[in-house]
């Protein structure tokens, strides 16, 4: 991990802020990386850190957990999940995927012309966000209250 994440998370854990909020910024944060609504992830987090007074760096940690590197195979395999749930629509035919082709217009041009899918992939999405948030937020309340409770052992020791 670069120390520049490393800090980061230091700095997200050492505030005075308890384990359960910064627990439930990066979740949310988290279900936001994996929502449907590309390209306006960051805006989101940051508005729902604002409204509810949340961490706002927390919670952009969580909201670029989803990256350029891990956004097609998830999309796709979320996209799946939702045909799986919802059944394909008829007469649709997928683009073979992949980091070459979404660079293409011709992808996209398919892509708009199959419309119909979108309601798979906005369901497989949605239902893969909630429960990768709900893994989340387990696993963050437990590293943050350990980490924030190490810490004050250092302090008294010190």
């Amino acid at each position: 991990m670069s120390s520049y994440i490393t800090g980061l998370l230091k700095k997200i854990v050492s505030t005075d802020e308890t384990p359960k909020r910064l627990a439930l910024s990066f979740t949310i944060g988290t279900f936001l990386s994996f929502s449907p609504p590309l390209g306006i992830h960051t805006i989101l987090g940051l508005s729902i850190a604002y409204l509810f007074h949340l961490n706002r760096t927390a919670m952009v940690v969580g909201v670029y957990l989803n990256n350029p590197w891990t956004i097609v195979p998830y999309y796709a395999f979320a996209t799946w999940v939702g045909i799986k749930i919802t059944g394909m629509p008829e007469g649709v035919q997928m683009p073979h995927v992949g980091l070459r082709e979404i660079m293409t217009r011709a992808f996209w041009m398919q892509i708009m012309a199959e419309w119909r899918i979108l309601i798979p992939a906005v369901v497989g999405s949605l239902v893969l966000a909630l429960l990768i948030a709900l893994v989340t937020y387990p696993i963050m309340l437990h590293l943050i209250g350990r980490y924030q409770k190490q810490r004050r052992l250092r302090a008294q020791v010190e």
